[in-house]
């Protein structure tokens, strides 16, 4: 006999939804691992390319938030919150596969309006549009290559559509520090791909 019908839109709100985490309330955790697992699952699975290290970081996720929700001030929304925990633990698995290559230093002191303007007009539209076949494999092994902070700045920027802001956020960078971590990576995929885009075009 199936159990009783769960209405979780009281929980549409994330001010109710925190509430009742906080109140250890069964139908929040089963609303918040509703609405924020997909999103975390793809995340994970853009910064790993591995969809069994996705789903690890989807668990260690989901465990870590439970953990730390006590020390969650508000500061940022939660969905922010947890999307930064799951970058983080992504970030984790990719440091721990080769060394990382820390922009840093480089962005703080770089000046974005000297950067070239040859990125200026990119759009993540046409990288979508061409998203098939044998291209969508190039620019996903393309996009693999990438060193891991310039793959985490493209992930969320391009791939997700998220603003500088939002990025940085999750991130727990400077927005300087996205601009030039992005264009860095827009045009290292660019390298990457310019053999393979010279001798092909995209499938019709």
């Amino acid at each position: 006999m199936p159990g009783p019908v769960i209405d979780l839109t009281v929980y549409n709100d994330e001010a109710a939804l925190l509430a009742g985490l906080r109140r250890h309330d069964p139908d929040a955790c089963t609303c918040l691992m509703k609405r924020f697992a997909p999103l975390v699952y793809a995340r994970a699975l853009r910064l790993t390319g591995d969809p069994d290290e996705a789903e690890g970081v989807l668990q260690t996720t989901f465990i870590k938030v439970c953990e730390a929700l006590p020390r969650f001030d508000g500061a940022s929304s939660l969905s922010t919150w947890i999307y930064r925990i799951a970058t983080n633990e992504g970030l984790m698995l990719l440091r721990q596969r080769k060394p990382q290559v820390d922009l840093d230093a480089i962005a703080e002191t770089l000046h974005i309006d000297e950067l070239p303007q040859s990125n200026e007009k990119w759009s993540p539209d046409p990288l979508r549009a061409a998203l098939n076949g044998e291209l969508r494999q190039q620019i996903k092994r393309a996009i693999a290559e990438l060193p891991e902070p310039l793959r985490a700045v493209m992930v969320l920027r391009d791939l997700e559509d998220q603003s500088t802001e939002a990025t940085a956020a999750q991130l727990g960078i400077s927005p300087g520090a996205v601009k030039v971590r992005l264009h860095r990576a827009r045009t290292r995929l660019r390298e990457l791909l310019a053999h393979y885009m010279s001798t092909h075009t995209p499938e019709a």
